[in-house]
């Protein structure tokens, strides 16, 4: 006689939450049954592909990652395009946006997040939108074919992401930053300003140090005004201003939520043994991640401790960032600001348009910012990843893995 399997529902349908139940699969596809409640009215998705699309390099079919063949495939119930709005926790039961109930044994939020809409003075109008998801893609698209100029509101990955696509799409785009520089949370100064030129020679302007006051319009946006009174006409803006930790429904049910859900290094809720979260909804050791890697190493730490195999920690991550901008080849990971007790490496080519910055700090990397020449990111990343003692090969470090790779692996086998 077959056990009785327990019931896991999954909440979100987003590349977290299907990465763990693909995880749980591998390890022991008998143990649940499992139902998935998600917003959008699809399968499950690769988000970070949407610069792609938007830009007319992939298809929608492209970047799907389950279909929903896989679902009933895998004996998954999928409940798409019908969200989870409450969750009951002492009747162990999610309710649906229509009305459904199920029951479950373990829960796993993964929520996301939600972008971040400028509450400025007709942030509302036709015309006004984020780039989150395939609906926003698809408004961006139709947009691009029935008029002509477009604002981006955001100058970081997503933001520059947003405007590449339009630009590849024939409008003229013009980006606006609240900053001095470009992505300058992954970027220094120096590989900003390369980042910018490249950019501009492809059409893009911008308008940095710019603070929004409103956006102008009745029945749709025709332009958007600054706080010093200058104004740029424009029929489409797009907000790529930043996200929030989508964790509505687990605070309302009662879950202990800071800035987002927050959970130990089994990825457990504090308050519920029962409920699990996973990707840009939780709260880790005092951080949020909205990059991919974290997500990954958080699914499988989950998915390991949901069948039963508790010993995996999920101990935080570093993170790394390439653009997806076709052409521009940019690189960056850590801590690429560094401090008064580090060092820095540079190597400048500014003919062949080459920037290299790797931070130091007691022999180790602890950031990089590469711009033009990118191969060595992963490697450099793996040497922060894994604390290794860069002394042997330091005076070459900045040419590469293939100008230190034997130094390396004599100091390994030493």
């Amino acid at each position: 006689m077959s056990p009785i399997r327990q019931r896991l529902v999954v909440v979100g349908n987003g590349m977290a939450g299907m990465r763990t139940v693909e995880e749980l699969l591998k390890l022991d596809a008998q143990r649940f049954e499992i139902t998935v409640f998600g917003s959008e009215p699809h399968g499950n998705y690769n988000r970070i592909l949407l610069s792609p699309v938007l830009a007319g390099e992939k298809k929608l079919a492209d970047i799907m990652l389950n279909t929903r063949e896989w679902y009933a495939q895998n004996g998954i119930t999928l409940h798409a395009g019908d969200p989870v709005v409450a969750i009951d926790r002492t009747r162990r039961i999610v309710k649906s946006q229509r009305g459904q109930e199920v029951g479950y044994d373990r829960l796993l939020l993964a929520t996301g997040s939600k972008p971040f809409v400028i509450p400025v003075p007709g942030h509302q109008l036709p015309g006004v939108i984020s780039f989150r998801d395939i609906q926003d893609v698809e408004h961006m698209l139709a947009a691009a074919r029935d008029y002509k100029r477009a604002v981006v509101i955001g100058g970081g990955l997503l933001g520059l992401e947003a405007a590449n696509g339009l630009l590849r799409q024939g409008m003229e785009v013009t980006v606006v930053h609240v900053m001095d520089t470009l992505m300058e949370r992954q970027l220094d100064k120096p590989a900003a300003r390369l980042l910018r030129t490249a950019l501009e020679q492809r059409g893009m302007r911008f308008l940095l140090q710019a603070n929004t006051e409103s956006i102008l319009g009745e029945s749709r946006v025709t332009g958007i005004r600054f706080k010093d009174g200058t104004e740029v006409d424009t029929d489409l803006i797009v907000m790529a201003v930043g996200v929030r930790p989508n964790f509505d429904v687990a605070k309302a049910a009662g879950l202990h939520c800071e800035r987002a859900i927050v959970v130990d290094d089994t990825l457990q809720s504090l308050s519920d043994p029962r409920v699990y979260a996973v990707g840009e909804c939780v709260q880790h050791r005092k951080a949020v991640y909205g990059l991919v890697a974290p997500l990954w190493e958080q699914a499988a730490v989950c998915a390991a401790h949901l069948a039963g195999l508790g010993h995996q920690r999920y101990p935080g991550s570093v993170t790394s960032t390439k653009l997806k901008v076709t052409g521009i080849d940019l690189f960056s990971a850590g801590d690429f600001i560094g401090g008064p007790d580090s060092e820095d490496l540079l190597f400048r080519d500014p003919r062949r348009g080459v920037y290299k910055r790797l931070v130091l700090k007691d022999s180790r990397v602890i950031g990089a910012v590469l711009y033009g020449e990118v191969k060595d990111g992963p490697w450099y990343f793996e040497l922060m990843q894994k604390r290794v003692d860069i002394t042997p090969f330091r005076s070459r470090l900045l040419f590469g893995r293939a100008y230190c790779q034997p130094a390396s692996n004599a100091e390994q086998a030493a």
